[in-house]
């Protein structure tokens, strides 16, 4: 896939430092909080990454961003539009991937890509269809029905659906599910390559190598955001201590190691473990006494993955 023009439709409306900026955004279903006070900052052109389980409150975020849901509190500018009251006109200006491919089946690529383009009243509507054809490198597919595409393609068909209006800010929610990796680094490559041209993009995903792809990263769990900043910010302020152990029997260890003051996490990597806590002298301590057996212990840095875990665990639920 390859970037043909800058997104460039809008630009004067752009705030200068922040494509969003948000803060004390909240959304109750009941007596549930799902999105509990948060602040967001994204810069114009910037790759935000938003992390967090099933069920933490990413996609009511993304929708009361986009103006499909309407935030019980909160204030701030999306676009430079007032997203609380100015919610129709950012629609115009926002391109939405949900988690499900959510067009029709039984009409081909280009017929799906010429009704998004009526729903958004075109003037030159041909002219845009042949632009998202060729943009995403669909022409020899154009006729070809959408329920017949693969997971890959299907996820370039909803891209360029996103992007016929030319939107300045795209809200990609859980884009690469179900995709293959070959499909899901294609992906990635066009993100990279828009995001260049000036257009920005807030992400939610489940993957740790892609959420070390983005520019910025946010994770939420039960509605509350926990950590956002570089990844290397986030490693640092979560100030988790790691250490590998490799050799046999690692599940017996496991057992016995789980659960003992300062080790918050025993988790298996592949052929080893990674036993995480954020007291790094009561870590070790309850870790020692296994130290002089078979099993090799290294401490390494902490990843993403481990981090998250950690946020993960140490979140209070908020479902009662």
């Amino acid at each position: 896939m390859s970037v043909q023009q800058p997104i460039t439709n809008h630009e004067s409306l752009v705030t200068p430092d922040f494509a969003i900026d948000v803060r004390g955004v909240t959304k109750k279903f009941g007596a549930r909080t799902v999105v509990n006070d948060i602040a967001m900052q994204v810069r114009p052109g910037e790759i935000y990454g938003f992390l967090g389980p099933n069920g933490s409150g990413k996609t009511t975020f993304l929708r009361m961003l986009c103006g499909l849901l309407k935030p019980d509190a909160g204030s701030g500018h999306c676009l430079g539009l007032d997203f609380r009251r100015e919610s129709a006109e950012i629609k115009k200006r926002v391109g939405y991937m949900t988690q499900r491919f959510s067009f029709y089946e039984d009409l081909t690529i280009e017929e799906n890509l010429d009704f998004i383009a009526r729903l958004y009243a075109m003037p030159q509507r041909k002219l845009a269809v042949e632009k998202s054809l060729e943009r995403l490198g669909m022409v020899e597919r154009r006729t070809q029905l959408a329920g017949t595409l693969s997971g890959g393609w299907k996820q370039r068909l909803a891209l360029a659906a996103c992007l016929i209006h030319e939107p300045q800010l795209l809200l990609l929610d859980e884009p690469t599910a179900g995709v293959d990796p070959k499909a899901r680094r294609d992906f990635w490559e066009e993100i990279h390559k828009l995001a260049a041209a000036g257009l920005t993009f807030l992400i939610t995903t489940h993957y740790m190598d892609e959420a070390s792809r983005c520019h910025r990263l946010g994770y939420i769990a039960y509605g509350n955001l926990l950590a956002h900043g570089t990844v290397d910010e986030v490693v640092k302020t979560a100030g988790l201590t790691t250490w590998e152990v490799s050799g046999e029997n690692l599940s017996a260890l496991a057992d016995k190691i789980r659960g003992l003051p300062g080790v918050e996490q025993v988790v298996a990597f592949g052929t080893t473990l990674h036993v995480s806590g954020r007291d790094a002298e009561k870590l070790r301590a309850s870790v020692a006494p296994f130290m002089s057996g078979a099993h090799g212990w290294t401490i390494i840095e902490s990843g993403l993955e481990d981090v998250f875990i950690s946020l993960m665990e140490t979140a209070k639920d908020n479902f009662s």
